[in-house]
């Protein structure tokens, strides 16, 4: 297995590099840069800003610039300056990752609390009431746009109810407070997004656990061992649900990443500060430092999450064996 897994960050590094490319080729070719905004303000003059791009060498040729910018992150591991929000780069995602990883984490919890046993059901239940009051869950769920259900979580539970906050990841009491009250105030900022994420993410792993499960049914090892007198309970416990669970597992390390990476619309919806919301805000601002470090970032934690992905799928199936 260390083979594989040397031999996939080997390759990741022409895909870095390509994608690297096409990223700055990308905001070379946007109108504006992050200084653009700042001349409607009367404080700056033309001839200030036009030194202060010359300092942060936003004349130098294209090629020149990606290759300091590149070389930066090579060399130092640095990723920029954000003129934005006057700081490094790596500062500002810094503090924004623990946010999208945590409320990631709940997500995929959620997600998988309620998925699996509604894909349990509907299976072992196929074709009755039960199995078709979830098939018209996930159907409605498939339908609904994110942002629609979104919006409507955030008017009905945020603003009408004032069950869950509608904006922030903590209130300033609680990080003075410390302790559990700052625990439980992220907690409390996290349920809402997290919830309306897993409810939509969902749909996938119903589905498949489901026809999984009513493919088994029908296999000829689980009508030996019906035949042999092994009780039900033990059908499903130990042949059914077993091996239909292993594709569901191997697919952890990918729903955690889409979650990571596909977590720009509840960000933006619930003013949760995390990376999704720092993505948009950059991408208004012409913060193109902060922009390519992020869709970087993206694609490493893809190629990740693709590699954690096989390694469970190894594990929990002893089986399959990577070579």
């Amino acid at each position: 297995m260390h083979k594989t897994i040397i031999r996939r960050m080997i390759i990741m590094i022409p895909q870095l590099i390509v994608i690297s490319v096409l990223l700055f080729a990308l905001a070379w070719v946007m109108p504006g840069d992050a200084l653009t905004g700042r001349t409607q303000d009367p404080t700056v003059s033309p001839e200030r800003l036009e030194q202060l791009r010359e300092q942060l060498g936003l004349n130098d040729p294209p090629v020149r610039q990606y290759f300091r910018w590149i070389g930066n992150i090579i060399l130092r591991g640095d990723f920029g300056y954000s003129i934005t929000h006057a700081r490094p780069v790596m500062d500002v995602i810094g503090e924004r990752a623990r946010n999208t990883f945590w409320l990631a984490l709940l997500t995929a919890l959620l997600t998988y609390l309620i998925a699996v046993p509604l894909g349990i059901i509907a299976g072992r239940y196929n074709d009755r009431l039960i199995d078709r009051g979830i098939g018209l869950y996930t159907y409605l769920a498939l339908a609904m746009p994110t942002i629609v259900f979104a919006l409507i979580n955030l008017l009905i539970f945020g603003f009408r109810l004032e069950w869950f906050p509608v904006r922030g990841s903590v209130t300033l009491e609680a990080v003075q407070a410390g302790g559990i009250t700052f625990f439980l105030s992220r907690l409390h900022h996290m349920i809402l997004p997290a919830i309306t994420a897993a409810l939509l993410s969902t749909i996938g792993i119903i589905q498949y656990l489901r026809g999984e499960i009513v493919r088994f049914k029908a296999s000829d090892f689980v009508t030996t061992a019906r035949s042999k007198g092994v009780p039900e309970s033990v059908v499903y416990s130990r042949h059914i649900f077993r091996n239909a669970l292993v594709p569901i597992a191997s697919n952890i390390g990918f729903i955690i990443v889409n979650l990571l990476v596909g977590s720009i619309f509840i960000e933006r919806i619930f003013s949760y500060p995390g990376m999704g919301l720092l993505f948009l805000t950059s991408i208004t601002g012409r913060d193109f430092s902060t922009v390519n470090a992020l869709v970087m970032l993206f694609a490493v934690l893809i190629a990740l999450g693709a590699l954690l992905s096989d390694i469970i799928l190894t594990i929990v199936d002893p089986r399959i064996r990577i070579k």
